[in-house]
């Protein structure tokens, strides 16, 4: 399907830009940038219109399950051989992949970081990658890495691809452009946007300097949870996912590809942009979402739910419900169960939670949380409200309430989250964190029937 309100301008250099989205989670897309490029009724003719190579991307295996199979078919003004070339090893320094344990790093405790502030560095969405925790092993496709990204400065002639992993990117501050194979995805804090494995990519800026958050899914794709008996709405709807339409760069420049592939990066040299699919059709393409637009639920009576009833996506596991990643958005919603602690309880669970606050402030942690901030609660390491929310919480007449201007997210894991070491030296650690639940008071009473 293509979107009536695509605005289509070919350039003078060959280029067509394309603005426009189309609607759906999963869906099964066609769009082209000129006019009869995508074949109808087959997807290899002998001859594609325009001169145009025939190429498919495969982000599963051939025989996956129907459910479960995604690939999509591009038509090309060049095949994706002529974009690739001798590769040379080349290093990120502050981007790492798991696994990656350091012997004098503790990932074991309670961590909280303040914002990671911008400097006067030129940053781009590569170099400008900060890992804070790495989980699982990208070797055998399992597990996750989570990143800051600061960045300053386009890329310019100059591409990315990961076959490691699809990208979960949360912005906090700042514009930035997509600009991928397969169309243009402009992106802004209150909205996210996953990249799928394989697909080539240039970051601009559109307003900056940008900052957010990053998760990167070394395992099975991100999908929508299962709403079991609540049905066929709230939540994260399919129809307000967006993919883009198809765009096209026909340009002859020297550029550079650089490749993330078992963690390490490689750079190769080629002659012209590689993103010159004119037209498209499948179902394996990067995807825009507002979170805004996500309904939650919860309970109308007493108690609080389990946060998983908050979750966005998914990314499952060999493990029945228990997920590789979940990505886990607490926004804005009215609380009104009666005699009842609101806020999260206290626990400690089996998968490890790092969590992000993109604005406002988190009902559980009224002080400290800040938005650009993390936090991290590794597996069955206890956490929840500290004094000041535990007292409020406790004390509070239980009127219906909004938690408004509030938009915080957990990037969740089944595996272990191993600090790097710019997490443990040099992102701004709050120190003083694990006191926040230091004046926690003994409220026993022993006395029968007394609360």
């Amino acid at each position: 399907m293509n979107d009536v309100s695509n605005i289509k301008l070919v350039q003078a250099d060959g280029s067509a830009v394309t603005a426009g989205y189309m609607p759906g989670f999963g869906n099964d897309f066609e769009t082209e940038a000129l006019p009869g490029a995508l074949p109808q009724g087959m997807n290899s003719p002998q001859k594609v219109n325009y001169g145009l190579y025939g190429e498919q991307l495969s982000g599963t295996a051939f025989t996956a399950p129907s459910h479960q199979n995604e690939r999509t078919w591009c038509y090309r003004i060049r095949p994706s051989v002529k974009h690739s070339g001798r590769y040379e090893r080349i290093d990120l320094p502050y981007w790492k992949s798991a696994p990656h344990v350091i012997e004098n790093v503790t990932s074991l405790g309670q961590y909280r970081w303040d914002p990671v502030p911008h400097s006067d560095r030129e940053l781009t969405w590569l170099t400008g990658m900060y890992t804070m925790t790495t989980a699982g092993d990208v070797n055998t496709q399992v597990g996750m890495a989570s990143h800051i990204y600061l960045v300053t400065e386009s890329m310019k002639d100059a591409y990315f691809y990961s076959a490691d992993s699809e990208l979960l990117i949360v912005p906090q501050e700042g514009r930035l452009r997509f600009c991928t194979e397969l169309g243009i995805i402009d992106l802004e804090p209150k909205e996210i946007a996953i990249i799928p494995r394989g697909l080539v990519y240039r970051v601009e800026v559109i307003e900056g300097p940008a900052r957010g958050f990053v998760c990167e899914n070394y395992g099975q794709k991100f999908e929508l949870p299962g709403r079991g008996p609540i049905g066929a709405n709230c939540m994260a709807n399919r129809r307000d996912f967006k993919t883009p339409v198809a765009a096209f760069e026909d340009r002859e420049v020297p550029s550079t590809l650089t490749i993330k592939w078992c963690g390490q990066f490689h750079e190769t040299k080629i002659d012209q942009s590689p993103l010159d699919v004119v037209a498209w059709h499948g179902n394996y393409a990067p995807v825009k979402y507002d979170l805004r637009t996500y309904c939650p639920v919860g309970a109308i009576l007493f108690d609080h739910p389990d946060p998983s009833i908050f979750t966005v996506l998914t990314a499952p596991s060999s493990s029945p419900g228990t997920a590789n990643i979940d990505f886990v958005l607490f926004r804005e919603r009215w609380m009104t169960m009666e005699d009842t602690f609101r806020p999260p309880w206290y626990h400690k669970n089996v998968m490890s939670e790092m969590m992000g606050n993109i604005y406002g402030q988190y009902d559980a942690k009224p002080q400290g949380f800040v938005p650009g901030g993390l936090s991290l609660h590794n597996m069955m390491l206890p956490h929840g409200p500290d004094r000041d929310a535990f007292e409020n919480a406790s004390n509070a007449d239980l009127q219906p309430e909004k938690l408004d201007n509030t938009m915080s997210f957990m990037f969740e894991t089944r595996f272990p989250q191993h600090l790097t070491e710019f997490a443990a030296r040099e992102a701004p650690l709050q120190d003083d964190y694990i006191d926040c639940w230091k004046s926690l008071e003994k409220k026993f009473d022993g006395t029968p029937g007394k609360k």
